[in-house]
């Protein structure tokens, strides 16, 4: 029997769309982050963000078919990413996961892995 993926156990695509759709509405915001999205409307940033994080859980391989290999550091790096913008990334996510009210055992990875992967993009000193 195949172990249950951390996608299929927090509910799948609807529930990685609930976090990115909570995430963004916070961030359309936030007059730190929202002009690093050069695009006026956040659509496509919230699919590339849904499709990336249901791929890395265990869900479709769709964001490699449509974008290739994410590189996520290679992606951000025309952004001045530094310690504040890494901090008011996570104040949103973390609002947003907390939305999804997940069983801690379900939510400890996933946050886990954001805080891990926020940090590593920062490009800035400070």
């Amino acid at each position: 029997m195949q172990a249950q993926t951390l996608f299929d156990a927090v509910g799948g695509e609807a529930t990685f769309r609930r976090l990115v759709a909570g995430f963004y509405r916070r961030v359309a915001e936030d007059p730190l982050l929202r002009p690093l999205y050069p695009e006026a409307d956040l659509t496509a940033a919230t699919e590339r963000l849904t499709l990336f994080l249901v791929q890395y859980w265990g869900g479709p391989t769709t964001y490699s078919e449509q974008r290739g290999h994410p590189r996520l550091r290679l992606r951000h790096a025309p952004f001045a990413i530094g310690a504040a913008e890494r901090d008011a990334w996570l104040a949103h996510m973390r609002a947003a996961l907390d939305d999804l009210g997940l069983d801690p055992e379900l939510e400890a990875p996933l946050w886990a892995y954001l805080t891990q992967a926020a940090d590593a993009l920062r490009n800035q000193p400070g």
